[in-house]
């Protein structure tokens, strides 16, 4: 029986900013520390990677519903 992953949305409970890195957890299935820390790392280099890719999933991603 294959099983069905809940729809990307941003988080609304598990959020610093926007919600994205505990959406993209509630979606994976794993903990946000890790989408959070590779965030940070993609930061690293100038910082616009990780600011872009941030933005562009706060952008897309819609909201969760309450």
């Amino acid at each position: 029986m294959p099983t069905t992953r809940p729809p990307l949305r941003r988080s609304r409970r598990n959020r610093v900013i926007a919600g994205v890195c505990g959406g993209m957890a509630e979606f994976f299935g794993i903990s946000a520390f890790w989408f959070r820390l590779s965030f940070l790392i993609a930061l690293l280099p100038g910082g616009v990677p990780g600011i872009v890719a941030y933005v562009l999933f706060w952008l897309i991603v819609p909201k969760a519903s309450e």
